[in-house]
């Protein structure tokens, strides 16, 4: 916890009841300087009523006593087991109006490229419910034939961090349980910029492997009968010169 709870509530109160800086309180509460300074003006939160740190177990007044007499001293927040896991979020993500309409193409998305992710990892990722999901899933969603899948990223639904955070702990409890991945799925369970650096794995040769270079040359050779030399006599069939003068004497 790194903040009291009710930030802005408890600066009004600290303004208005001690002399601690601007700075001091800032710090304290979470705040900008210069929005602490707007709280004093009536600028920031104007009709916010404040808020007793003491009170609520936050702040010791010995604590305020040390930061009233030394500017530079910076306040410690008190634990106060009610103000846990105020920081941590709780449930579904928010998604805004304008983008809840694209929640079914991001989860028909991480269904169809990421099926090792569990219902609750698709819920945090993309701020939905396990009806929706299964829905989905079971394509009985209302709308599922005019549904395209669109990566949640490219959709601003999450960021590519959080869905390799999602796909790498998926990847851990399948290999935990000695599930057998296949090569296309051992790619999706590692982030993108480890798949591509990943080489192809070697496969099986097929069955024509080997035969590219294979020749029949010698097969033919001994069906092939010996072919004679032709010269360019014989190749325009031309008479000899004897037969020639022969002819010339007999006319």
């Amino acid at each position: 916890m790194n903040k009291p709870l009710m930030a802005k509530a408890t600066a009004v109160w600290l303004i208005d009841n001690t002399t601690l800086s601007f700075k001091q309180i800032a710090d304290f509460c979470g705040l900008h300087e210069l929005e602490v300074q707007g709280i004093a003006d009536g600028d920031v939160a104007a009709g916010v009523k404040g808020f007793d740190p003491i009170a609520s177990h936050q702040l010791d007044q010995s604590e305020i006593d040390k930061g009233e007499k030394d500017p530079a001293y910076k306040l410690r927040l008190k634990h106060n087991p009610a103000a846990e896991g105020e920081e941590k979020r709780r449930g579904p993500r928010y998604t805004p109006l304008s983008k809840r309409q694209d929640r079914p193409a991001a989860i028909l998305w991480l269904v169809k490229f990421h099926p090792e992710l569990a219902d609750s990892q698709i819920a945090r990722l993309v701020g939905t419910t396990k009806p929706t999901i299964q829905a989905i899933r079971d394509r009985t969603h209302w709308n599922i034939q005019n549904i395209q899948p669109i990566d949640p990223v490219a959709l601003g639904l999450c960021k590519q961090t959080e869905l390799d955070a999602a796909v790498q702990k998926a990847a851990k409890k399948q290999s935990a349980e000695g599930g057998v991945m296949s090569d296309d799925e051992r790619r999706k369970l590692v982030s993108t910029e480890t798949s591509l650096s990943m080489e192809n794995e070697p496969r099986l040769p097929s069955a024509i492997a080997g035969l590219e270079n294979f020749s029949l040359s010698d097969d033919r050779d001994e069906d092939k009968a010996p072919e004679r030399d032709l010269d360019a006599d014989s190749f325009f069939n031309l008479p000899d010169s004897d037969e020639d003068d022969e002819d010339e004497n007999d006319r």
